[in-house]
């Protein structure tokens, strides 16, 4: 063997040992991120918007975990008033077999969560107990079924990737808020029906082989009637009833960082 040729194997395993032994050499592993979902993955709350009709918030959680780990590709399909159908229809248009992880929030529109949450605010304690009834009879009988069929979807479209299914908090905390803040008794079953929510999500996701993120932990006592909330009042009407920044930041972000790092 010639001087030049053990000279360059020599450089070769010297190359081979320094990617193996030196923190930090090794390639990052590709991360194609796609977040889909409703208004609570899109940023509604946060603010400032993009010129889409959809309020994709650069404040909501997704942008900034793809941020902060420099992620190879992210794509932001995810729209404020989406419904199962909407990522069935069209949101999974952004998945490809190249995709490596999705992440997603669904399911409360379907509900009719939003509906609910108004006549609890403004109509009377009947009206609230029976359009809270009323959800938590789709939120088990009907819902399962469109979950299924959401991540099915999602992962015939995305194959390699792993899901993540986060849930939706807490709105409300309990304590006294004035007389003018909804009753006790209105947020306390609205809380109830979030519960109920959470269960049937975490236990669709779970049968779909995903990864269910349960983010009422992270809003514990942040919600409405706090001294600090992370969740968006009725001072506007968009936004009511979603998080603010810090809600996406301190809330979703951290229950999403939580579990996948």
């Amino acid at each position: 063997m010639s001087r030049r040729v053990r000279t360059a194997l020599a450089a070769l395993l010297a190359a081979v040992l320094g990617a193996v032994l030196v923190p930090g050499v090794a390639k990052a592993a590709t991360v194609n991120y796609v977040a889909l979902g409703d208004s609570y993955s899109s940023g509604v709350g946060a603010g400032p918007y993009d010129l889409s009709t959809c309020l994709r918030s650069q404040k909501s959680y997704a942008p900034l975990w793809a941020a902060a780990h420099a992620v190879t590709s992210f794509r932001f399909p995810a729209c404020g008033g989406a419904v199962t159908a909407d990522v069935i229809g069209s949101q999974v248009n952004s998945l490809s077999t190249g995709t490596t992880l999705v992440t997603v929030t669904i399911g409360g529109n379907d509900a009719g969560f939003a509906d609910v949450i108004t006549s609890c605010r403004f109509g009377s304690t009947s009206t609230c107990e029976s359009a809270v009834n009323d959800a938590r009879a789709f939120a088990t009988a009907t819902l399962p079924g469109r979950l299924d069929n959401t991540y099915a979807a999602i992962r015939n479209r995305a194959p390699n990737a792993r899901l993540v299914v986060l849930g939706y908090p807490r709105l409300f905390e309990t304590n006294y808020f004035g007389l003018l803040a909804m009753s006790t008794y209105k947020r306390t079953i609205l809380n109830q029906a979030a519960d109920l929510l959470a269960t049937v999500i975490a236990d669709r996701a779970r049968a779909a082989g995903a990864t269910f993120v349960d983010t009422r932990q992270f809003f514990a006592g942040h919600g409405v009637c706090a001294a600090d909330p992370w969740i968006n009042d009725v001072s506007g009407l968009i936004e009511a009833y979603h998080p603010d920044a810090d809600g996406y930041r301190y809330g979703y972000l951290a229950a999403l960082t939580s579990a996948i790092g």
